[in-house]
């Protein structure tokens, strides 16, 4: 577990720098953002922890039951396994939204965002946001959304209904887009800089993830070959 652990920090300390030139953008969104906000706050802090901190350690955990099984054989089942792992990252989940908030209230707000038509925007993108996080887990179930593929619950195929007919990863994204909603309709320049937290570790995470989710796939579609 704990080799685990350090194998997984290792890679998402070596990720990043693939996207170096894709990021730039938002690094610079986060150096003219960060004119405005305290980073040394406490509130602060404790909301870049646990929106850093959520992916990786559902990735680790996940892979580490791929490899050992070790929480199916806990709660003999795989089933009852998954349903733990995803109550967890829910209850982690909730306390990274109230971290983002704390944060938000905790500092000054933007002038130029504080108005009717800036709240409308962000209410706006609150709900296309939720829309895509809701029609996700509608469309892959609690199993499929919290990682079941890594218990050896697998789908017989993969997803196409909407909204993965829209976009790629559309809970990550919705779940960023409601964020950013967030932030716009609080007025605050620190949630907009961690909406950019958020949208890096979430990219962070797609090349961590993606890769692995295919090669359990492909060892499915193979075994399924060499039993017909």
């Amino acid at each position: 577990m704990f080799s685990l652990w350090g194998r997984a920090v290792r890679d998402w300390a070596v990720l990043p720098l693939m996207l170096s030139l894709s990021l730039q953008a938002d690094l610079c969104v986060m150096t003219w953002l960060l004119g405005y906000v305290d980073p040394s706050d406490p509130c602060f802090v404790a909301a870049i922890l646990t929106i850093a901190f959520n992916p990786l350690f559902w990735n680790v955990v996940a892979r580490w039951e791929q490899k050992t099984r070790k929480l199916s054989k806990a709660f003999r089942s795989p089933y009852l396994a998954c349903y733990s792992l995803g109550a967890a990252i829910l209850l982690l989940n909730i306390l990274r939204s109230h971290c983002f908030t704390q944060a938000m209230l905790s500092q000054p707000k933007m002038e130029s965002l504080d108005n009717p038509m800036a709240y409308r925007v962000g209410l706006a993108l609150l709900g296309v946001g939720s829309t895509f996080v809701l029609s996700s887990f509608f469309a892959l179930g609690f199993t499929g959304t919290f990682l079941g593929d890594y218990f050896g619950i697998l789908k017989e195929a993969r997803v196409t209904t909407f909204p993965f007919n829209i976009l790629d990863n559309p809970m990550y994204w919705g779940s960023t887009a409601n964020y950013l909603g967030w932030a716009v309709m609080h007025a605050s320049p620190t949630g907009l800089l961690l909406t950019v937290v958020v949208a890096l570790i979430y990219r962070v995470a797609i090349l961590y993830e993606e890769p692995f989710t295919a090669q359990i796939y492909q060892q499915k579609a193979s075994s399924s070959h060499k039993r017909s």
